[in-house]
């Protein structure tokens, strides 16, 4: 999909659609941009389906509502005890759901456009992992489960592990296969000191821990999501004033440099970003895989777009999130609960399979 530039014209706020181009320029005093059509409709109508199947979600649970019913106590109306289930109860849950897909969507596009490859995502290069360690030595050796103490750790242990995946893989610059090859290796020696200190702990810490391990949006309310929605607008901030530089690097390093780009301290930017994303879900909700890895390549298909889209990657992974969290409410009611980390595993690794089996057919010539 190819753009124009915006129009020239001084006028602030002025818009242009080009349809022939399917491009849509916005120019302003402070910033101009340029939105394909296709991207911003596709990502609208995603976020759209996310907040559907979020408010959906609400009417499930151990008290049934209907779906008047939850429309009426978000507008403030109905029964008293009705706005306490909905507002105050499933309300955060389901605002969870859609920020931490879309933070999880930005972070996998991230990593993946700086890889260039679609394994490229923060919990198969090991990220989370780190940010999962971290919070089990909070918990296990130093005895703190504060929402702080937790999100502090897994921001820390997130971004350490960054570092050492970053230092293990530079070899005169950082390639992306290099890159996914190291954290790989990495998150599987967390992996083995977090069975470990499982193993080594109380009963009753294990099954906290390994309940919170299994990827669960179940326990959060306002008094943490509110802190949490604050540093979210940060990081989603961040994304997109290192936007054009992740698409200026897209291009190649060299062409990046002629740009006026400096690569190193950008990439080191934007992989703080990505890791970031990935943390603060990490510390919220516990490890959540594969919505990273889905989520940008389900959106890219979407859009049709040569490139990764952030804002593209966020509505899909928002929609996947929340249609997990729809799906373990839905089995809750025949079986039992199931966090969304699993089903978000389970729909993941049926993604990968069809990931490798296509890209098995294209190597050795087979139909796709």
């Amino acid at each position: 999909m190819t753009g124009t530039e915006p129009s020239s014209s001084p006028t602030e706020g002025a818009a242009r659609v080009d349809f022939g181009y399917a491009t849509l320029g916005v120019r302003t005093r402070w910033f101009s941009v340029l939105l394909p059509v296709r991207v911003l409709a596709v990502s609208v109508l995603l976020f759209l389906v996310a907040t559907a199947l979020a408010v959906v979600a609400i009417t499930y649970g151990d008290y049934p509502l209907r779906l008047e019913q939850v429309l009426a106590a978000l507008a403030g109306g109905g029964e008293r005890f009705q706005q306490v289930i909905v507002v105050e109860w499933r309300l955060p849950v389901a605002v969870a759901a859609v920020t931490f897909g879309a933070l999880l969507g930005i972070g996998g596009a991230i990593f993946q456009s700086l890889t260039h490859n679609p394994l490229g995502s923060p919990d198969v290069i090991g990220f989370d992992a780190g940010s999962y360690t971290a919070v089990v030595l909070t918990i296990l050796v130093f005895g703190s489960g504060t929402y702080w103490s937790v999100a502090a750790a897994a921001i820390a242990g997130g971004l350490a592990t960054a570092f050492l995946v970053y230092v293990l893989a530079y070899r005169r610059g950082v390639q992306g296969f290099r890159l996914i090859i190291v954290g790989i290796g990495v998150s599987a020696m967390l992996g083995a000191i977090n069975s470990y200190l499982i193993t080594r702990a109380d009963v009753d810490d294990a099954l906290v821990v390994g309940f919170w391990g299994a990827g669960s949006i179940s326990r959060v309310s306002w008094t943490s999501m509110v802190p949490t929605l604050a540093l979210a607008a940060a990081i989603v901030v961040a994304a997109a004033l290192l936007a054009p530089t992740l698409r200026v690097l897209e291009l190649g390093e060299d062409t990046a440099i002629t740009q006026g780009a400096r690569p190193g301290p950008a990439r080191l930017a934007l992989m703080t970003v990505g890791v970031a994303t990935v943390a603060l879900v990490t510390a919220s909700a516990g490890p959540i895989g594969f919505v990273a890895l889905i989520a940008p390549q389900v959106a890219r298909r979407l859009t049709r777009s040569p490139g990764v889209s952030l804002l593209a990657a966020a509505a899909m992974g928002a929609t996947l999130l929340a249609c997990a969290h729809l799906l373990s409410l839905v089995i809750a009611q025949f079986y039992r609960a199931i966090p969304v980390g699993l089903i978000s595993v389970c729909l993941g690794g049926i993604y990968l399979l069809w990931l490798l089996v296509r890209e098995a057919r294209r190597q050795y010539g087979g139909p796709r």
